[in-house]
């Protein structure tokens, strides 16, 4: 496919017609599986790019963090959000910066600044950011078989553990503070089609209200996947949980890249035969579970990760001086149209 021809049609006319977008795009690339090289016939086209900010962003009273358009799957940080995102060594921005040359379809000479400079942002917290990742793609796959293969009281204390699991950053923040508490457990259903469920005893004063949204928001997520039993495709469910075990090995495959070789490498052009082979279900056996050679691959990426975590040059954290001086090179680049 010739995405640059497809960018210039109407459907993709706020590229250009959008006030923060048109010449002041940094970079606009491929994301998802075609930046991987895994894409197939029923593959979404997604773009990813960075945008410079106004100088009213900058000097003024307006705001921005990035631009999205639903229609195209088209996402574009700008590019202070995407500084901060990629000092966390965030996965899905870290793929902007580690293309192939033809994947980018808007390349600016700050684009090019932006990708030479990508050394900055890499540290040790990939290890955390990018694990993760994994972790979250292993639950989504320990989750789908087990919502199939257990009992309904047994899936219930699945599902008690995975909102627990989900949770797990909220209870940190918020541990020991006095302004309120929750507590899951699991009794005697009190809907007669359930032998067991899962109950809340909440209590607050004076909550932030979007962190109280946040708590229930990531509980109904997991509760509403798991509710989808009995409503199961299971051919187009067993293509999700393949995409789930290949992104889950690509994770790896990726921060090891990071660790190793201080680089990031987005399409993973000698490591497709593996991913497409899991893509393609060539791990999965018939009762829809993965098979012992999935498991010892993943284990033996796993062990790899922690060797590299080990050995890894990179700092614990990013000079944020150097930092500091690119990111006021491109934004002052921004205000005044000069470079210094």
């Amino acid at each position: 496919m010739d995405f640059k021809e497809l960018m210039n049609t109407t459907e993709y006319d706020f590229l250009r017609t959008n006030e923060r977008l048109g010449d002041r795009i940094m970079l606009l690339g491929l994301g998802g599986s075609h930046a991987y090289g895994t894409d197939n016939e029923e593959s979404d086209i997604d773009l990813r790019g960075v945008t410079l900010m106004l100088p009213s962003d900058l000097l003024g009273l307006t705001e921005f963090e990035q631009y999205e358009d639903a229609h195209t799957d088209t996402v574009i940080y700008g590019f202070n959000k995407l500084v901060k995102l990629l000092l966390e060594c965030n996965p899905n921005t870290c793929e902007m910066l580690g293309l192939d040359e033809d994947q980018y379809l808007i390349k600016s000479k700050l684009g090019q600044e932006l990708i030479d400079h990508s050394g900055l942002f890499l540290s040790r917290r990939a290890i955390k950011s990018f694990g993760g990742y994994a972790d979250a793609q292993l639950r989504r796959l320990q989750n789908a078989i087990a919502r199939d293969a257990l009992p309904q009281s047994e899936r219930e204390k699945h599902i008690l553990k995975s909102v627990t699991n989900a949770l797990e950053d909220f209870n940190r923040r918020y541990a020991g503070k006095e302004n309120g508490s929750i507590r899951l457990y699991i009794d005697r259903a009190e809907n007669p089609e359930l032998d067991t469920e899962i109950f809340v005893d909440a209590s607050y004063k004076h909550f932030p209200l979007r962190d109280y949204t946040d708590i229930w928001g990531t509980m109904k997520t997991v509760v509403r996947d798991y509710d989808k039993l009995g409503k199961r495709n299971k051919k187009k469910d067993d293509n999700h949980l393949n995409k789930h075990a290949m992104h889950l090995i690509r994770l790896f495959m990726m921060a090891i890249d990071i660790l190793e070789k201080g680089e990031i490498r987005t399409h993973r052009r000698e490591d497709l035969p593996t991913l497409l082979a899991i893509r393609r279900g060539g791990y999965m056996l018939s009762d829809g579970t993965f098979s012992t050679e999935f498991y010892e691959m993943l284990e033996e990426y796993e062990h790899r990760l922690d060797q590299a975590a080990v050995r890894t040059a990179l700092s614990d954290n990013p000079d944020m001086e150097k930092v500091e001086a690119f990111v006021e090179r491109i934004n002052r680049y921004a205000v005044t149209g000069e470079l210094t």
